[in-house]
């Protein structure tokens, strides 16, 4: 199973009882967000018995393997989100429940990557999404300048756009930390044949704000509607029950949050998209529309956090990206 990260393997064992999963990690790939934990298989291992549904780490030949979820991911539709079933809603709920009552206390014997001093302390809600941005301008935007920074370009994206961002998202309400999963979208939420929902994939999650894990799932989720709104306001009866004072805020700060989501989507989806366009054998001229519109989508949805005076249309944003490939092709050659 071929993933961004990593190609994952599902291995039965010798008994024939039970498979798990091996990932082989994938060669010159680009981390786009910010991870908190060293090890996913030892944070597995501290959460077994607070989180339900999460997969089990068995020891084989002195490796942690997870063990492999068998059933299927939630069914989803391109940009416009389907509607999940009651039943899974209020396993969602519960998960959210669960992560809310695990406090930064309770993973102190789990090896963090970032040193001390690069951490928000408790309830520095300002502080938490200050590292996110951080990590996105200097991790994913600058440290990529040199390759794709003629898209930006004609994208009207730029390093001012961080101060913009910054001016958009500041003044979040203090709320008490606790554990996130920072990637409940469709495909790491697996029913079984039960129909019980089971959350793979914790290799982002991180201790910080809970309204920001709400925030990620709704952006990623794409809700109907009403299922959305009915969703944060689960999500805000179960954590304030079970981390008293995590939902404070949460009706203006919301906001806040899925507006950086969608401006930190304009910066990874610009290199993902952009890269997808070469095939390993040239530029991929059938994609081209498609792309195009995708980054039209991400660049409408995030004009006001980024103070974009203008969003380009999909036919300039093909021009701009053959432009690119043209230029790229006209330097090889003269390299040659």
């Amino acid at each position: 199973m071929r993933g961004y990260h990593h190609d994952t393997y599902a291995l039965r064992l010798e008994d024939g009882a039970q498979f798990v999963k091996v990932r082989e990690p994938r060669a010159e790939i680009l981390w786009f967000d910010r991870r908190c934990f060293e090890s996913e298989e030892k944070l597995l291992r501290a959460l077994k018995g607070e989180i339900e549904r999460i997969p089990d780490v068995l020891d084989i030949a002195g490796m942690g393997l997870q063990g492999f979820i068998e059933g299927r991911t939630l069914p989803a539709r391109r940009w416009v989100g389907r509607r999940v079933s009651d039943a899974v809603f209020d396993q969602i709920v519960e998960l959210f429940r669960q992560m809310a009552r695990i406090r930064p206390a309770m993973l102190e014997s789990v090896l963090r990557r970032c040193m001390p001093e690069d951490r928000a302390e408790d309830c520095d809600t300002d502080g938490f999404l200050e590292r996110l941005i951080v990590f996105t301008e200097e991790q994913v935007y600058k440290k990529n300048l040199a390759e794709f920074g003629d898209v930006f370009q004609e994208l009207g994206v730029s390093g001012e756009s961080f101060t913009c961002l910054r001016k958009r998202v500041s003044g979040l309400r203090r709320r008490p930390f606790s554990l996130l999963h920072a990637d409940l979208h469709r495909k790491n939420f697996v029913l079984d044949s039960r129909s019980q929902l089971w959350t793979i994939d914790w290799e982002l999650a991180m201790l910080g704000d809970p309204l920001y894990d709400l925030a990620t799932h709704l952006y990623l989720m794409r809700y109907p509607e009403d299922q959305q709104r009915r969703m944060a306001a689960e999500w805000c009866r179960v954590v304030e029950s079970a981390n008293p004072g995590g939902s404070y805020g949460w009706v203006d700060d919301l906001d806040a949050l899925l507006d950086f989501k969608r401006a930190q989507s304009v910066f990874t989806d610009v290199i993902r998209v952009s890269m997808s366009l070469g095939d390993g054998t040239g530029f991929n001229w059938a994609a081209l529309p498609w792309a195009a519109r995708k980054l039209q989508r991400v660049l409408d949805a995030a004009a006001g956090p980024l103070d974009l005076a203008e969003v380009p249309s999909q036919a300039e944003i093909m021009a701009g990206l053959a432009r690119r490939h043209a230029g790229r092709d006209y330097a090889a050659a003269q390299a040659t």
